[in-house]
Formats: C-alpha cells, structure tokens, sequence
C-alpha cells in the first residue's frame, strides 16, 4: 500500500521542482490510494496558483484535466467516523492542520493502523514528520 497526500498529487498534474520525484514513486507504483477530499485540495492548489499568477489559465485546465483523469482511477478513504475519530487523536499529538490529520488518518484506516512498512507520499514537512512518528515509510518527503 501506498497514500498519497495531496501535496504530492499536485506536481503530478502540474510542473513543479517535486514533479521528477513524485513522478518517479508514481512510475514505481502507479495505484493512488487518497483521503476523499484529495480532489478538493489539488484543485484548490491549482486554482491558487493561478490566482497567484503562477500559472495562466490554460496551463490550469490541463493541470485539472489530469487530475480528473488521475481521480478516475484512484482508490479513495471515504469521510467516516472512524476517519474522524482517527484524526482527532492525531491533532492531539502532532502539529497538524484539521486537513492534514484527515490525510493521516485516511492513511492510518487503509492500513488497519498497521503503518509500519506502509508508504505514505508526501511533500509536506509537518506532515510528512508525522505519518514518520505514527511508522510510515514517507516518500518523496522533505
């Protein structure tokens, strides 16, 4: 089993200075396994970029119609109560945002809280130390 955080979906479907390495663990092993709100959060990242002026608004659709293709044939961690449950105790532990925990505890219910062994891909620093403390394999990490 793989997760894949948003943040490392992102240069998937957009260029970026992580789009060789997590294209690399995508090419190692193509299934994404992601937090229900995955879709949200990259589309969220795009459209903040190109608000941002970072990207104009052609490079915008296509970034968006690949992650629509890339969503097609991923594998979702739905909003159940044992997700929140899960992230709850996370907030109490790590420095994470409410989004943030939700990841990790998509993460933690796809592996039946058995992480060790398990990879978790991610670009984001906090969470990426967090999913290390909980046993992960952190991957294309900081």
């Amino acid at each position: 089993m793989r997760f894949w955080d948003a943040s490392a979906v992102v240069p998937l479907v957009l260029r970026e200075a992580a789009s060789t390495s997590v294209g690399a663990a995508y090419e190692e092993d193509p299934h994404l396994l992601v937090w229900w709100g995955t879709t949200l959060e990259c589309v969220l990242a795009v459209r903040r970029r190109e608000r941002e002026g970072v990207i104009d608004a052609s490079h915008a659709t296509v970034a968006l119609e690949r992650l629509d293709v890339l969503a097609r044939h991923w594998d979702e961690i739905q909003p159940v109560e044992d997700v929140r449950a899960r992230a709850r105790r996370l907030l109490y532990v790590h420095s994470l945002s409410t989004g943030d925990a939700l990841q990790l505890a998509a993460a933690l219910i796809a592996c039946d809280d058995h992480p060790r062994g398990q990879g978790f891909v991610c670009l984001d620093r906090q969470l990426a130390d967090a999913a290390r403390r909980e046993g992960f394999d952190v991957a294309a990490g900081p």
